[in-house]
């Protein structure tokens, strides 16, 4: 059993995501483990991990030492490793009357493993929710003096090899997270115990995810934006590279038939 007394719990996103099935055979070897839809649960003495397979470790009363122990196993199978991992932490409190969280404080009326289970499923989601953010902000700042440079001068000085290197930087991160938007929404795994949904609802809207999701969306949406005016922008600068060559052919053109008239006569 958990302590009663005030625990830690952590979410963290470490990588992109973990070649799972691997992942999974080593540590159900070598812990307590149980496999559910993409989530790998692990136990030692009452207290838990969860492994996502989309690259995020959830511990509940888990020492430092350990953590950082699970941390370092799941290293040989990262795919896409964050320089940085996001990292949230909570309390929680066990033998509550209600299930509710309140400033970053989880208090349980459940500590069985499938309760913690459907609670961890919306902390996974809100630390890799965190991710998504990060990339997207970290995007429009890195690009925020295009479209500022545009409204003042109405061009950029930005090369087509420039421009293109940034559309596609642009592409990936929007590819990276729409391919993985469904990450957002309710987990299979309450297909199969319906009973836990609202625990999970309840752990979802404190974390606002649906409301952080239609942020994100728009923030997207920004990106397509800017996106389609480098796209009109690299079209432009070719054309008028175009126009310009068009233009020297036919002026070489002329200055050729003049100096063949002029010799002629």
């Amino acid at each position: 059993m958990m302590a009663t007394t005030p625990g830690e719990c952590f979410a963290i996103a470490v990588a992109e995501l973990f070649q799972f099935n691997e992942l999974s055979r080593d540590l159900m070897e070598q812990e307590r483990a149980t496999l559910y839809r993409d989530a790998l649960h692990i136990e030692r003495d009452g207290r838990m991990a969860v492994v996502f397979a989309y690259g995020v470790v959830i511990t509940w009363q888990w020492s430092s030492d350990e953590r950082e122990a699970l941390l370092k196993r799941l290293n040989e199978y990262h795919t896409n490793t964050y320089a940085e991992p996001e990292t949230e932490r909570f309390q929680f409190s066990t033998s509550a009357e209600q299930f509710r969280i309140q400033r970053d404080h989880i208090y349980l009326t459940d500590t069985s493993p499938l309760h913690l289970l459907a609670v961890s499923h919306a902390l996974a989601q809100s630390i890799k929710l965190s991710t998504f953010e990060t990339l997207v902000a970290r995007t429009m700042q890195s690009t925020a003096q295009i479209p500022r440079t545009l409204a003042e001068t109405g061009k950029t000085n930005l090369s087509r090899r420039e421009l293109a290197q940034i559309r596609g930087r642009l592409f990936l991160t929007k590819s990276d997270i729409i391919v993985r938007y469904d990450l957002l929404d309710t987990p299979e795994f309450f297909w199969e115990y319906p009973e836990l949904e609202s625990v999970y609802q309840h752990a979802a809207n404190y974390l606002e995810i649906r409301n952080r999701t239609q942020v994100l969306s728009t923030r997207l949406e920004t990106v397509h934006e800017l996106f389609e005016m480098l796209a009109d922008e690299q079209k432009h600068k070719h054309s008028a590279t175009l126009e310009w060559i068009i233009i020297w052919l036919i002026a070489v053109e002329i200055l050729m038939f003049l100096v063949n008239d002029f010799v002629l006569h």
